[in-house]
């Protein structure tokens, strides 16, 4: 099946029909990846677009270089930020935001394969993926508040609790500064560190493992552990049932009681 997203502009994707996976790599490694207006834009869309594509099955999300992300362009954004009007600034806000939306609710497994600098808005980017495999020299800082901003900025306050506790959450988003991988690693922010010239092996490893699970039972999965936070045990058992009730009429499953039969590896669908 022929993929029929269109390149971006302003970094670079690879899809590999034959694996399923779709590798997103930030590309201004000279500003250590540093994002701009068209690169939030362009990223805001891309995921709707990865999520409505049948030949995706996991996402990889990296930065060329010796950075992920460092987060917004000191002069292509922040700079051009004092130029607009309050409602300029709110769309600006709201673009963010958006991205940080359309990466949750990708339906398709997101890992951040991360090298380097993780900062600002990059760690928050790097927070609403689903999994976090990093180098071990990727430190990691939500830096806001040392540019006389709110630590909860696209999302943070509402993600980084869920990842590591709220002390840990409020720690991290209060001081705006940097942790190493080590670390990152230990609070459950990062859920694998490995060696530099192992990240993208590990993260693309990991992503295809992936892309060859149950689809439809994975974008379940992704979804309840976001809706369930908010829910008693009770409206969470009820979601459940529901759910994997309806996954047991799904090939899928029939596909995997066929396979442990046969003693063979399952094709799910």
């Amino acid at each position: 099946m022929k993929m029929a997203i269109a390149p971006p502009k302003s970094f670079l994707l690879e899809t590999r029909e034959e694996t399923g996976v779709a590798t997103i790599t930030l590309n201004r490694p000279e500003r250590l990846n540093a994002l701009t207006f068209e690169v939030y834009a362009e990223l805001r869309d891309l995921f709707p677009a990865l999520d409505r594509e049948p030949g995706v099955r996991a996402v990889v999300l990296t930065g060329a270089g010796r950075a992920f992300c460092s987060g917004g362009d000191v002069e292509d954004i922040i700079g051009a930020l004092f130029a607009r009007d309050a409602a300029g600034l709110r769309r600006f806000t709201d673009m963010t935001c958006d991205l940080i939306r359309n990466i949750q609710r990708c339906r398709k497994p997101v890992i951040a394969a991360l090298n380097g600098t993780v900062a600002g808005a990059g760690a928050v980017i790097a927070s609403a993926c689903d999994l976090r495999v990093a180098s071990e020299t990727a430190k990691i800082a939500f830096l806001f508040v040392r540019v006389g901003l709110s630590g909860a900025d696209m999302g943070a306050s509402w993600l980084l609790p869920r990842l590591v506790g709220l002390g840990r959450a409020a720690e991290l988003l209060m001081t705006g500064e940097f942790i190493d991988a080590k670390r990152a690693l230990e609070i459950g922010l990062y859920q694998r560190v490995v060696a530099q010239d192992r990240l993208l092996p590990e993260a693309a490893g990991l992503a295809e493992r992936l892309a060859k699970g149950p689809s439809e039972a994975l974008a379940v999965t992704k979804q309840a552990l976001e809706t369930e936070w908010s829910m008693t045990l009770d409206q969470a058992l009820a979601y459940e049932s529901e759910a994997q009730a309806r996954l047991m009429e799904h090939p899928n499953f029939r596909e995997a009681y066929e396979a442990f039969r046969q003693k063979r590896d399952p094709k799910f669908r």
